[in-house]
């Protein structure tokens, strides 16, 4: 089953006075682009966050945040570290001091030096992230099943055009006959025209007539374009990275639809040809969103 790029999810996690609240958004994107908002305790565990999402995501623009409380405080901060604002205060009033300034210092201006502040807890850190990676996994398979319904609906659209596409390619090849023998005998019409005589010389012309007229059959066009669409068809039933590979099929079945179209003498082969380029354009547009 293929998967859309776009979708949201929502991950909460509650355990005692904590909660762990993790949202997660995907659009179109043709590789892997996370985007993380993390609390500043966390910011060492964003390389384990980053593999947790590429491991379950394959494609897409990722934008995932995370937000910790303890009871009604955001982002909850580790134990003060006295040491620390004894330090930012005797810099600030160095640099009072070696500025000439008699500004008391203010609160402002200590806390630029906040990041000092707070001892660091590895063990306390390490029990958040259990619950952040529950929150991670309950967002990431809430957006995966908004991504798997909207790629079955896309897939439906897109059988429905493949569908389509088979019918055309149907009936170009129930034509080509007949347009590559209305050619030939328009082409042997006018040629009698031109020559006088063709009494002696009659059967290498018509040889020669046969010959031009194969360059406008299209059946190894029509064989391949038919080949293409097993192809596309299986992919949609068995691949599990189906969007480029999609893609890249759908690249070889609009050249085949474009030499068709070149070779055609035919008038209605070439709508139907035309026909074909346009539902392959609609079907590559949609899969710009499979994952």
């Amino acid at each position: 089953m293929i998967s859309s790029m776009t979708g949201y999810g929502k991950g909460l996690v509650n355990e005692s006075d904590i909660t762990v609240e993790v949202e997660i958004k995907s659009l179109n994107n043709r590789f892997l682009d996370l985007s993380l908002r993390l609390p500043k305790f966390l910011s060492a565990r964003e390389f384990e966050v980053r593999e947790r999402v590429r491991n379950k995501v394959k494609r897409g623009k990722i934008y995932l945040s995370v937000a910790i409380r303890k009871g009604e405080l955001e982002d909850r901060f580790n134990e003060v570290d006295p040491s620390a604002v004894k330090a930012a205060m005797k810099v600030l009033k160095d640099i009072r001091k070696a500025a000439g300034l008699k500004n008391k210092i203010t609160m402002n201006d200590v806390l630029a030096f906040q990041n000092m502040f707070f001892k660091e807890d590895d063990e306390k850190a390490g029990e958040d992230m259990v619950l952040v990676e529950k929150a991670i996994d309950l967002a990431i398979e809430e957006m995966n099943k908004m991504r798997a319904a909207e790629g079955k609906e896309l897939e439906k659209d897109i059988r429905k055009r493949i569908s389509l596409i088979e019918t055309a390619a149907a009936q170009i090849e129930s034509m080509k006959e007949e347009s590559i023998k209305n050619y030939f005998e328009k082409f042997k019409e006018k040629a009698k025209q031109l020559v006088a005589d063709l009494t002696d010389n009659e059967t290498r012309l018509t040889t020669e007539l046969a010959l031009l007229s194969e360059r406008y059959d299209v059946t190894e066009e029509c064989v391949r374009l038919r080949s293409h669409i097993k192809m596309f068809l299986n992919t949609l039933d068995n691949s599990d990275d189906a969007g480029r590979r999609l893609n890249f099929i759908l690249q070889e079945m609009n050249r085949e639809a474009n030499t068709i179209n070149s070779k055609s003498i035919s008038s209605d082969i070439s709508h139907h040809g035309i026909f074909i380029k346009e539902e392959i354009e609609k079907i590559r547009e949609q899969i710009q969103n499979i994952e």
